[in-house]
């Protein structure tokens, strides 16, 4: 799979478990040497049982209507810490309580910590400076007239 789809799967991912009110969102890249199994690790926290689910599910349905399924899915029915596996990146939705007691931020120290916005493809990215840039000069010129 290219990268640029691979992050666009991602954002996908993430912008579903924002819809479904997750917290402490972390996305991890990890590196060539680290001997991870995949890219990047997708990590956040739900409040309750019911919510792990519903993020997991959440997640699982976007990437479908995308054609993107995962090739396994772990600890769904125990809804502490859901792992969804689509090969290029792995999707990790923890009780608070799991996520305290795993620390894969902590287990992999050395993986980059991304931000949503690093992810989008690089032509969006231009745009939007672009963007934000116009929107400075013109209220630079409303401030000197």
């Amino acid at each position: 799979m290219k990268k640029n789809d691979s992050k666009k799967q991602i954002t996908a991912a993430i912008q579903a478990c924002l819809d479904k009110k997750a917290e402490e969102l972390t996305i991890l890249e990890m590196g060539k040497g680290s001997g991870a199994f995949t890219d990047y690790f997708l990590l956040c926290s739900a409040t309750n049982p019911r919510q792990v689910q519903a993020i997991a599910d959440e997640v699982e349905l976007r990437l479908k209507t995308a054609g993107l399924r995962p090739t396994h899915v772990e600890g769904y029915s125990q809804a502490e810490w859901v792992l969804l596996d689509y090969l290029d990146f792995v999707v990790h939705v923890f009780s608070e309580k799991a996520r305290k007691f795993y620390d894969l931020e902590r287990l992999w120290k050395t993986a980059r910590r991304l931000e949503p916005s690093e992810l989008k493809p690089a032509a969006r990215r231009r745009r939007a400076a672009v963007k934000t840039a116009g929107k400075a000069k013109s209220a630079r010129k409303k401030k000197t007239a």
